[in-house]
């Protein structure tokens, strides 16, 4: 059966291969700092289920010391000249967007049908893994067309990986620390504490003050957090379920994806999601590093008031 681990299994070996090239990088001063925390975070997927949780939490240690001592560099992977690419881009036209358009296509269709593939009485695909599995898929998919189309030496995924991981840094990282923090969270208790909290403060007898409760709360600990899926554990425990769910019968799914959305719009206004809207603006060489999050406040805004008048409406139709 394919699953989860086979993903993270691929995923590793794509870190240890930076960490191989990073090491082998003479221009970079800091490439030994580089191989041992690209090394480090390949290890996490590819033996961190093995290691147990306090291995891990060293390995965690382990890499906060070394982004915060300033351990990282920038590399010089081997890659096309700026003439080249733009001589590239100009014979594809707009084939260049085929490869990424094969991801979601194949993400998609994998994740409505691979759960149902049966091979000798046994799922070929666990279901609750369907869509990462998928997603791996299309990436392989999306790479075995773009490598004949682009005429690319077998080394250039890896090195162009390199290089977005080398300019990227530590924050290519934040999304699944942070998702592990809100798990830490909910574990911890923390939710029941910020509903308390959120209770005494303001009066949760209504079904609206209850989804105007969760749905901004989301956003503002999105915003705290940097990370939707770091909030929603927190949130859900505090608001969602207790209050919408189990206290005004709302529905868990609408409930869930509503406030995911939520969440996400929080995300859209936080520098904390570094990833998202501060390295854009360094990879583009914006000079206002808060130019990604002044566009997108508007949106943000707007889509928080939609969500809250959306799961008002459809999360209490029964």
């Amino acid at each position: 059966m394919i699953g989860v681990e086979q993903v993270y299994a691929l995923v590793g070996l794509m870190f240890a291969a930076v960490a191989v090239l990073s090491a082998r990088d003479g221009a970079n001063p800091r490439r030994w700092g580089n191989a041992a925390f690209w090394g480090l975070v390949a290890m996490s997927f590819l033996f961190g289920g093995r290691i147990g949780g306090f291995a891990n939490g060293l390995l965690v240690i382990a890499l906060a010391l070394i982004a915060g001592l300033g351990g990282l560099g920038q590399g010089r992977p081997a890659t096309t000249s700026l003439q080249a690419r733009e001589a590239s881009a100009s014979k594809l036209g707009d084939r260049l967007f085929l490869p990424t358009l094969i991801v979601p296509a194949v993400s998609v269709i994998g994740s409505l049908t691979l759960k149902s593939l049966v091979v000798g009485g046994h799922a070929l695909v666990a279901a609750k893994d369907a869509t990462l599995v998928s997603l791996a898929i299309g990436v392989i998919a999306a790479l075995a067309v773009a490598m004949p189309m682009l005429k690319a030496p077998a080394l250039a995924p890896l090195q162009e990986g390199r290089k977005l991981m080398d300019t990227v840094g530590w924050a290519a990282l934040l999304p699944q620390t942070l998702a592990a923090l809100g798990t830490v969270f909910a574990a911890a208790g923390v939710g029941k504490v910020v509903g308390r909290l959120i209770g005494e403060a303001v009066p949760l007898d209504t079904p609206l003050a209850a989804v105007c409760a969760y749905t901004i709360g989301m956003a503002a600990f999105t915003i705290v957090m940097g990370n939707a899926f770091a909030a929603f554990p927190v949130m859900t425990a505090a608001i969602g379920l207790p209050l919408i769910v189990h206290r005004f019968g709302g529905d868990p799914a609408v409930m869930g994806a509503i406030g995911m959305l939520s969440g996400f719009c929080g995300t859209l206004v936080t520098p904390m999601a570094a990833n998202f809207n501060l390295v854009p603006a360094a990879l583009l060489e914006i000079p206002d590093r808060w130019a990604v999050i002044r566009a997108q406040a508007p949106t943000a805004f707007a889509l928080l008031i939609i969500n809250t008048v959306l799961m008002y409406l459809l999360a209490f139709r029964t």
